[in-house]
Formats: C-alpha cells, sequence, structure tokens
C-alpha cells in the first residue's frame, strides 16, 4: 500500500476547525466553509480525505452530518475517497454512511464499548472499509473525543480489533496533537510492528519532515491537519516529496 498525505477536514458547528489538543474551546483555525476546504484538498492532489464531526465525537449527535453527506457526493464526482468519523455510535450510522459513498467508516468510542460491532460490519460490508481509531493519551486510548481515558493501550486494543476483523487502525497520538511541536515516532512505530493490517499515523505533523519521518515507521499514510491550515507546506508539496522520495529509490 502506498504511503498517503490525507488531509483532515474536521467539523464543529458547521465550521472547518483545528483544535489544540482536542478541546473543545481550543480552536486553532476556524473556517466557515467546509466544503470549499474540501474543494481546495482535491484541487492540491488529496487521494483521500478525513472528514470528522468532532460534535458528533464530543456529544454523540452528527450535526454536520449534511455538509459531509455533501462532501461525500462532491468526492465521488472526483473520484476522491473518503473516510468518515466522529459520533458513529451504531451499525445503522456507519452502513448509512458507506452505502452513501464513504469508503471507510472510523469508528472509536463505539468500537471500544462494543467490539462485536467492528466484526458485524467487517462481516456486512469489507475489512477495508471499517478503519477504528485508537486515539492515546499517556500511553492510553481515550474515547468520547478524548473526554474518557479507557485502561487499554493501543496495542491490546489494536490487537483485538484487527481480529475482529478491521480493515486498518487510525492512531493519532494526543500528547502531540495540535500542538504543531513535531512528532513522536516511538508509539507509532510499535503499532505498526505489533499488527498485520495497515496503520495511518496522525498527531503532530508540523514540517514535511515529520511526515518523511512517519513514513519510516511502517505506517501506510498519515493525517494532517493544523499544518496546512497553518500554511507549513502545502498538500501539493507533501504529496511531491513523498513521491520523489519513492522514486529515488528509498
Amino acid at each position: 500500500m502506498e504511503f498517503e498525505v490525507i488531509p483532515a477536514v474536521d467539523m464543529k458547528n458547521g465550521k472547518c476547525v483545528q483544535l489544540i489538543q482536542g478541546l473543545p474551546d481550543q480552536e486553532r483555525i476556524s473556517l466557515d466553509d467546509p466544503e470549499a476546504v474540501a474543494i481546495k484538498w482535491i484541487g492540491q492532489g488529496a487521494k483521500t480525505l478525513h472528514l470528522i464531526d468532532l460534535d458528533g465525537a464530543i456529544e454523540g449527535k452528527r450535526k454536520n452530518a449534511p455538509i459531509i453527506e455533501n462532501i461525500i457526493m462532491l468526492c465521488e464526482r472526483q473520484g476522491v475517497e473518503v473516510q468518515v468519523g466522529g459520533g458513529i455510535r451504531s451499525f445503522e450510522d456507519a452502513a448509512n454512511l458507506l452505502h452513501m459513498g464513504a469508503n471507510r467508516v472510523i469508528l472509536s468510542t463505539a468500537a471500544v464499548q462494543n467490539p462485536d460491532l467492528v466484526e458485524r460490519l467487517a462481516r456486512e460490508f469489507k475489512p477495508e472499509n471499517i478503519n477504528v481509531a485508537l486515539d492515546s493519551k499517556n500511553g492510553k486510548v481515550s474515547t468520547k473525543g478524548w473526554t474518557e481515558q479507557s485502561e487499554y493501550t493501543a496495542v491490546q486494543l489494536g490487537k483485538m480489533f484487527e481480529e475482529k476483523g478491521a480493515g486498518s487502525i487510525l492512531f493519532t497520538n494526543i500528547d502531540k496533537e495540535g500542538l504543531m511541536e513535531g512528532v513522536d515516532t516511538e508509539p507509532t512505530t510499535e503499532l505498526v510492528n505489533e499488527l498485520t493490517i495497515p496503520v495511518i499515523a496522525s498527531g503532530g505533523v508540523t514540517t514535511l519532515k515529520d511526515i518523511q519521518t512517519l513514513k519510516k515507521t511502517g505506517a501506510c499514510g498519515v493525517v494532517v491537519g493544523s499544518a496546512l491550515y497553518a500554511g507549513n507546506f502545502t498538500l501539493t508539496e507533501a504529496i511531491n516529496t513523498i513521491r520523489e522520495e519513492i522514486s529515488g529509490g528509498e
């Protein structure tokens, strides 16, 4: 699987935002038109968009569902894949998004609370349609929009969800998320080494070098948010950096 740079379109109260450490009242970026942002990333070469309903993740109510539906339809027309998360709490929630055209649904809280949901979805659809988000803070996985902490490590849950049929894992290092201070590769490397399914990395990307560094962990891709919105680099530059690395016979 070729390493992919995936731009994040996180939504809260109808706006595209980037939060610091996932805290609802700590918005680093707030843009009025998420659909325009999605179009921008597609124009810069995105093959996949990462759509998150933050209201859904925090409150369990997917307030931004209409916007997400519009972006899914837009991406379908453009031949761009979409992975969607935030507030997906039931089989019906996930199934509706997949029938709507989402390529992957991202389960977090619902998966931790009901691991059999992952197994059912992987059986009814395909494993590659099912991604489980493991958001780690101080070594333990957090849920409910990062407001509650479980007693499990990402490796423990990753192995379980791999057995349940998940096709991939999204690993976010909350300790680094949104701080624009660079990445910590150790937890990502550990998870990649312990699992056989693909791992997408997230959290802390600040420079193009951070993306190259995460690629070396064996992750299959990286979700990038704040660094893109802050203008540290463009998505095109990030994609070209990885492409040049690959063509250079890494």
